[in-house]
Order: C-alpha cells, then structure tokens, then sequence
C-alpha cells in the first residue's frame, strides 16, 4: 500500500467518524508544479532533495522531511559498487528510479510488491518480484536470489503483522554494516488502522521501542524478542522513521586511566 492510499483510507475513517469531508486530512498534502519544484531545495535542501524534485519519470511520493533523512542514513553507499538495495512496496515504480539516481549505475536495486501490475513499472537494471511481504519463503527467496542487502526499506503494507514478519526474516538476513529501514511509522498510532493504536503492541513501533531494549540485553536478563544484543548497532528514531543499524558489537566494556592521586 502506497502513502496515496493510505491518505485516501484515513480520510475515509475521518468522514464517518467525524462527519468530515473527504478531503479533511491532519497533515500537510503538498504537490507541486514542475516549475516550482525546484524551489523546494531551498525547503529541504540535500542531495536526494535535488534528484527528488528534478525527477520526471514514474511517480514518486515521499514526506518531503524523509529525504533529508535518507540523505544522512544512505550517504556512505552512494556509487559503491558492490550496494545492494532492496525497496517493500514499488507504489508506481518511480522511488526504483529515485534509488538508482542516487545509489549509481553499479548499485543492485530490487522492490517486491504484492501487487502485479507492479512488474511492469520497472526498467532494468532494476528488478521486482511479486510476493507478499508477510510470506517468509517469498522474502527468502528473494534474497537468496538477489544476494544479501545493505539497506531494506520497508514501505509496504504498513500493517503490523506484515512489518513484523518481514523484520523477523529479513534481519538475520541483512548485511553487517546494513542498515533495515521502516517508514511511515505514524500510522502505527491510528486505532483501527492496519491493526494500529497508540503504544498497541506489535505495531512498527512498539516493535522498534522493543530492539532498543534488545540491544541493551547486556543489562538486563529479559531474553531478546526481535535482534540479538551483539547485532544492533544503533537505533534511530526520526519523525514516521526508524533506522536500525546492524554490525557485529562485542560486549560493552570500561576503564580508569590517568594519574593515581
């Protein structure tokens, strides 16, 4: 499910619950004229903000304070070689356009979808494979066939079980030194949303909140539910984001040193 739809479902639950028109939505929905776009830079300026606002190709639809993000987050893959990405959700293709802009020629760049139609809305050297993010096999195999990631991005379904069962697959599976990416954490707080609801458990979030326990497992003695202590890295929280940085971390350890009074 892409960030339109789901816009489109929330407006819907407004209307009936609130008796709201259908266009009444929270946040700020912004689409703007080619010849305005590049004004934005000024907004939200950074390298994937530039590719972002000249890209003319297949539609591409992103919070415009994510490309800020991803421009920290994915800095250090750019026009590496041997970069392995792999996108949940290819919506109409154009974020496949986006990555391979940004990452390089050399990059190998695959989204899944549920979706069939979704087959037709890439040009090679990308790929997408039609699968489920909530079947295991299908995630494996993809992997199995694509080589092991660098970066997951997970922008699916945004329902909680299906973003649970991809992590549980996909992160054993992941490079060290990669990171697994989930968007649009926000509608992890909307009651009856995708199975959402604030703090409801196995919700993206809640999930999230639970590996920064995890990776602080060697300090307590609950045994970890989703990422082993000695492979999480980091976890960073942005607005509707959550990067989770993986890479071998021996135990945590400490020392006095200087003079002896």
């Amino acid at each position: 499910m892409n960030l339109t739809d789901i816009i489109g479902r929330l407006r819907q639950k407004i209307r009936k619950r609130q008796g709201r028109p259908t266009n009444h939505f929270p946040f700020a929905e912004r689409q703007i004229p080619a010849s305005q776009a590049m004004q934005s830079l000024e907004e939200f300026p950074s390298d994937l903000a530039e590719i972002f606002f000249r890209h003319d190709g297949r539609v591409v639809h992103k919070w415009l304070h994510y490309l800020d993000v991803y421009s920290r987050e994915f800095a250090r893959y750019r026009n590496k070689a041997d970069v392995n990405f792999l996108e949940i959700g290819v919506f109409k293709g154009g974020s496949l356009e986006m990555w391979r802009k940004y990452f390089g020629p050399d990059a190998k760049i695959c989204g899944v979808d549920i979706n069939p139609d979704c087959a037709d809305y890439v040009d090679a050297p990308n790929q997408v494979r039609i699968g489920s993010q909530a079947d295991p096999a299908f995630l494996r195999g993809v992997v199995e066939e694509m080589g092991r990631p660098d970066i997951i991005l997970d922008d699916g379904s945004h329902v909680a079980t299906h973003q649970q069962v991809s992590f549980e697959t996909l992160w054993p599976l992941l490079n060290h030194n990669g990171l697994y990416v989930i968007e649009d954490l926000h509608t992890a707080y909307f009651p009856g949303f995708n199975e959402g609801g604030y703090q409801r458990r196995g919700t993206a979030i809640e999930v999230a909140k639970q590996i920064v326990d995890d990776m602080h497992g060697w300090y307590h003695p609950k045994k970890p539910l989703f990422a082993d202590k000695n492979e999480v890295a980091s976890v960073r929280f942005y607005d509707s984001i959550v990067v989770i940085e993986k890479q071998k971390v021996p135990m945590p350890s400490h020392m006095q040193v200087g003079q002896v009074s």
